[in-house]
């Protein structure tokens, strides 16, 4: 079966807890402490795998877990880091936060591998915390603990140019007439279920991919029927193909066809509107000019031209007009927007998961404010000091959340001692 959502729980690992021991020899009886700090958590990783086309997998298992990290040993040993977890989605999957539904990241264009939980830090062994007044301190810090997030995954078909219309206008016999796609095609309403995507070979230096989107009903852009599951796989597309049963051989008229499914594309995403478009005017082979009857494609054209949409005649059945019809879309396709859409990041995951935690600020002394509490405990844990971009986040960080503006209101003055989370740092304009 054809899935293109999917919602799982991950989590990435939590990080070991530091040791507490001391170092006991003979003839040292008195030596110091050597606990070893524990291993980080893995990392909870998103991966494409271009062999992969749909999310049917993740319908049969829920929950994704990296690798706890293991506990510090005795004479400073190291504990493991746990291994990170990679889940392989296909190309073009979106990752959105279950709750708020704000994109978390998009697995598209050069975005072909992302960390999308970091595990947790390990904890200090003892070592860490001797001092000359405390030689022998039996305290260990706890590792850190991993991310947790529910997800809905979305894969969005992307393709240079889309097939849409009502079902049984020829869709999917047009795509196999002009592509290497081979969908099964019969004379039944949403015979095709799931995208299929072709390459088109026009010539050796003009190709592009079409993707045929299943057909769409009246009421698509509100769910009716599995509107949204196929109107989501047009929003890549760069181009249009609306595909019209021109002969009427169902009885319907094309121009209300055409209007519909325009309205449908407008309702679900106001930018589908805005899309370049071509009417692929189908089943002309079906068509008999009996010498009274308007012409549908000039019916069509009236309507449609002067509103610089081509309206082209074809037979998608016995190929008539298919290679005129994918020479205009090469051409389409040369004057559109050349960049597939990528889905920007709404969603930052360490800014989440701070968000609800408590936080402390006072004054300690005369030039001395402390922050803590497990907010600040879990930012630091996340954060490398030690590099620009992470220096960079703390900094933006502790303005966000005014911490700096409440320590002012405490008296905070240039040249002060901030200490954040047990870490000093000197205060600056």
């Amino acid at each position: 079966m054809f899935a293109d959502t999917a919602k799982i729980i991950i989590k990435s690992g939590k990080g070991g807890d530091g040791h507490i021991s001391f170092r006991r020899e003979l003839f040292v009886p008195n030596g110091g402490p050597d606990g070893g700090d524990g291993g980080n958590g893995g990392d909870l990783i998103f991966e494409v795998d271009k062999g992969m086309n749909t999310l049917s997998e993740f319908r049969m298992k829920r929950k994704y877990a990296a690798e706890n990290g293991e506990q510090g040993g005795k004479k400073r040993c190291h504990g493991k880091d746990g291994k990170d977890l990679v889940v392989k989605v296909p190309y073009g999957t979106v990752v959105k936060e279950a709750t708020s539904g704000k994109v978390v990241t998009d697995m598209s264009g050069d975005n072909l591998r992302e960390v999308i939980l970091k595990g947790g830090k390990g904890g200090l062994g003892n070592q860490h915390y001797a001092t000359s007044t405390m030689q022998a301190p039996r305290y260990a810090q706890p590792g850190k603990p991993g991310q947790e997030l529910e997800v809905i995954l979305e894969l969005k078909v992307i393709a240079d140019v889309g097939l849409v219309g009502f079902p049984n206008v020829g869709k999917s016999t047009l795509i196999s007439m002009s592509s290497n796609a081979r969908p099964q095609i019969a004379n039944y309403h949403f015979t095709t279920i799931q995208p299929h995507l072709g390459v088109v070979d026009l010539d050796d230096e003009t190709s592009f991919v079409m993707a045929d989107i299943p057909g769409l009903i009246e009421g698509a852009a509100e769910g009716a029927g599995l509107g949204h599951d196929f109107l989501r796989h047009i929003q890549r597309c760069r181009a249009i193909i609306h595909v019209v049963d021109a002969a009427g051989t169902e009885g319907r008229d094309p121009l209300d066809d055409i209007e519909k499914i325009n309205n449908e594309l407008a309702s679900f995403d106001p930018e589908l509107a805005k899309r370049p478009m071509i009417i692929a005017a189908n089943k002309m082979d079906a068509w008999f000019d009996d010498g009274e009857t308007e012409n549908p494609v000039e019916r069509i054209r009236k309507v449609y031209e002067p509103k610089n949409i081509k309206v082209m005649p074809l037979s998608a059945a016995t190929g008539e007009g298919v290679r005129e019809l994918l020479y205009a879309v090469a051409e389409l396709l040369k004057i559109s927007e050349p960049e597939t859409k990528i889905y920007e990041k709404e969603f930052d995951v360490d800014a989440a998961m701070l968000e609800e935690l408590p936080i402390n600020i006072y004054k300690e002394s005369g030039h001395v404010y402390v922050v803590e509490g497990e907010r600040i405990e879990k930012m630091l844990g996340y954060t490398r000091l030690d590099s620009e971009r992470g220096f960079n986040f703390f900094q933006k960080y502790m303005k966000d959340q005014k911490i700096i503006d409440k320590l002012k209101k405490l008296g905070l003055t240039e040249g002060d001692t901030v200490r954040v989370g047990g870490i000093e740092f000197e205060y600056y304009e």
